[in-house]
């Protein structure tokens, strides 16, 4: 067994995430000093990298009746429904392509970000009940238990999520920590696709018992409340729901570097920035779950050890699936800040970012309920200019 314990995180250490950790400035690397000469500087700047983001997804539990009902095996140490949380965590990848032309402080960029994940977890707890001794024409013969007492739990989620951003910006000139700083101001378009698959199936035997019956004694039937049988329940649930957000919208950002330390050749900069979008688009989601529910009902009679036939007692609900679909408009903040090391034609930079989209799934089963899409996590990415440098 496998398992992620899904905790969530409280909405005040969101917002500080978003004031105080970092991340890579989107599609503006490799900006020059505000003060050199226009015409020193690469026109064109390639960026690549990667992130590990830690992922806020919510999304509603499949819980059956017989998990809310207090119908669970006497072993089980470790609830079912912690296990249906999505991936936790998103290595993915991320580049951009900015253009600088010479003599204007204008930026064109156009940067993508990329991640997937994928979690399989599996959970199985049993124990057998103690035999029993059975009385059949005078003689005592031990019976072995024909069935576990156990819960068996399987979990498949995957996700992926891609942004892409297409702006142009200026430097605005505000240097706001020295003439060497640069600080740009950026509107443009942003698309945002969010796609999730969840698979669970549950299956249990909760209540084995045996039920008492008849000893046979010189000739006649004795209620001595002997067991005679071994009727048990067992029930079965299986859930799977595909769901995804596709939207596009205006976006904003302002995004600043501040001289460090500087040498002949090289600086360090402080990077940081905020952003936000408002983006127009769909949420989808389809699900399908049904709970069934087995009655095994021992032996039908007293002197005979095989099970009767199963019974279906119930098979429910009635309207297993729902499709839903729905325009929505989803608003997104974000930010960041890192160091980056600057040559003339390079740059490194390490980093931490994080990105709110408020409101963007449907996580409900049965009826719509929105949850929010959160990343945040540290970045690493890696800058060549190209063009001419007088």
């Amino acid at each position: 067994m496998s398992e992620l314990i899904n905790t969530p995180v409280p909405k005040n250490f969101r917002w500080q995430l978003l004031a105080t950790v970092s991340a890579l400035a989107l599609g503006v690397a490799g900006i020059s000093k505000a003060a050199a000469s226009e015409n020193s500087h690469p026109t064109v700047w390639i960026e690549l990298g990667g992130q590990l983001e830690q992922m806020d997804a919510g999304q509603e539990l499949f819980a059956p009746p017989f998990t809310r009902d207090g119908h669970v095996p006497a072993p089980e140490t470790i609830s079912p429904l912690s296990l249906e949380h999505g991936p936790r965590r998103s290595f993915g990848g991320e580049a951009s392509l900015s253009v600088m032309p010479q003599g204007t402080s204008w930026v064109l960029s156009a940067s993508v970000r990329y991640g997937k994940s994928n979690s399989h977890k599996s959970l199985h707890q049993q124990s057998y009940p103690a035999g029993y001794d059975k009385y059949s024409f005078g003689n005592k013969v031990h019976v072995t238990p024909i069935a576990a007492q156990f819960i068996d739990v399987q979990t498949r989620h995957s996700e992926s999520h891609a942004v892409l951003d297409f702006q142009a910006g200026k430097d605005v000139g505000l240097g706001l920590f020295g003439r060497e700083g640069s600080s740009i101001l950026n509107l443009g378009v942003r698309f945002a696709q969010f796609v999730t698959r969840s698979r669970v199936a549950i299956n249990e035997n909760p209540d084995w018992y045996f039920r008492h019956a008849y000893k046979y004694v010189s000739s006649q039937l004795t209620h001595l409340r002997v067991p005679g049988g071994q009727p048990f329940h067992s029930y079965a649930g299986n859930f799977d729901a595909s769901r995804s957000f596709t939207g596009l919208g205006p976006s904003l950002s302002w995004k600043s570097a501040t001289p460090l330390a500087s040498g002949d050749d090289r600086d360090i900069t402080v990077d940081w920035g905020v952003n936000a979008a408002l983006l127009f688009g769909r949420q989808k989601a389809r699900t399908h779950h049904q709970t069934i529910k087995l009655n095994h009902s021992g032996d039908p009679a007293p002197f005979q050890s095989n099970p009767a036939s199963i019974t279906t007692v119930y098979r429910s609900p009635a309207t297993p699936d729902h499709t839903r679909s729905k325009s929505v408009i989803v608003p997104n903040v974000g930010g960041f800040a890192g160091l980056s090391f600057r040559y003339d034609a390079a740059k490194v930079s390490l980093g931490y970012r994080a990105d709110f989209f408020f409101g963007a799934m449907d996580g409900g089963i049965d009826v719509r309920k929105t949850y929010d899409r959160n990343f945040y996590g540290p970045f690493a990415t890696v800058s060549i200019g190209l063009g001419p440098r007088p």
